[in-house]
């Protein structure tokens, strides 16, 4: 094949990963009230994975702070092989199990927490251990395969199942699985910060301010979910210590500082409910 073919046959497989995502979509939106709910009560969203999966839960789990202004204790990952097996070959690491176990047990999980384990054929014994030991403490346990009725499923409370069938590389999970799965795990994360008042219409209103495109970005974001001219949301940013959600509550609801904070923390961080309050109080 030439270049070109091969780039049109891996995109064409490609185009059939969204639809497999979609009829999952029930069970995504599941993930999101579980994790949302869990999160909401001090819980904790810890990924576990092996290989292509155990990388895209490390990726969003190290997304999410720096997005969200949360803390990295909120979104974790566990990765067999540990944090050397994101850059290296750390395969035979899939089948310890005992590694599993004591990687699960640092975490101490609990009834606020959300285990969510990925693997493609949903038989790595790496995360089943993990998954399994988190149920039986109590946690909340998900499953993301790409295989129904996998060992994997069948240990968790519920599962994902994102059917994309043969790889353009046979056995290759990089790729449609891959797709499948980095898909997924941005609607859950995404929909679990939006149902935690972390997104404002479509706006990242609890992002960082830790650089000066960052702060711009956040003058940005005071301005459309306020209607504020420039000067105003720049001002009104300042005036917040540079919180973006204080900001947008201070003009949305035309309060001080230390009432949109007050709010805010009454609402822990829901950006609409402590405008809502405001003004009806």
């Amino acid at each position: 094949m030439s270049s070109l073919e091969i780039a049109t046959v891996i995109n064409e497989q490609d185009a059939t990963v969204a639809a497999a995502v979609k009829r999952a979509l029930p069970q995504v939106a599941r993930a999101i009230d579980v994790v949302a709910d869990g999160l909401r009560h001090g819980g904790r969203l810890i990924y576990v994975g092996a290989g292509t999966s155990g990388r895209l839960g490390a990726l969003d789990a190290s997304e999410i702070p720096p997005t969200y202004n949360v803390s990295p204790h909120t979104v974790q990952y566990i990765m067999a092989g540990g944090p050397r097996a994101l850059g290296a070959s750390t395969e035979a690491s899939e089948d310890d199990t005992k590694l599993a176990l004591q990687e699960i047990k640092k975490r101490k999980p609990g009834k606020h927490d959300i285990v969510l384990g990925i693997a493609t054929s949903g038989r790595t014994p790496f995360t089943i251990a993990a998954v399994e030991y988190a149920r039986r403490r109590g946690a909340h346990t998900i499953a993301l395969t790409c295989n129904r009725d996998s060992p994997l499923e069948r240990t968790a409370d519920f599962a994902i199942v994102t059917e994309v069938g043969p790889e353009v590389v046979a056995g290759s999970s990089r790729m449609k699985a891959g797709t499948a799965h980095k898909m997924v795990l941005n609607m859950i994360s995404t929909g679990a910060m939006t149902r935690l008042g972390y997104v404002y219409g479509n706006l990242m209103v609890n992002v960082w301010t830790k650089n000066e495109k960052l702060v711009q970005r956040a003058i940005r974001i005071v301005e459309q979910a306020t209607g504020a001219d420039h000067e105003s949301a720049a001002r009104a940013l300042k005036e917040s210590g540079k919180r973006t959600p204080v900001a947008v509550v201070m003009l949305a609801a035309g309060v001080s500082r230390t009432r949109a904070v007050a709010a805010l923390k009454v609402s822990k961080g829901h950006v609409r409910q402590a405008i809502t309050s405001l003004r009806s109080s």
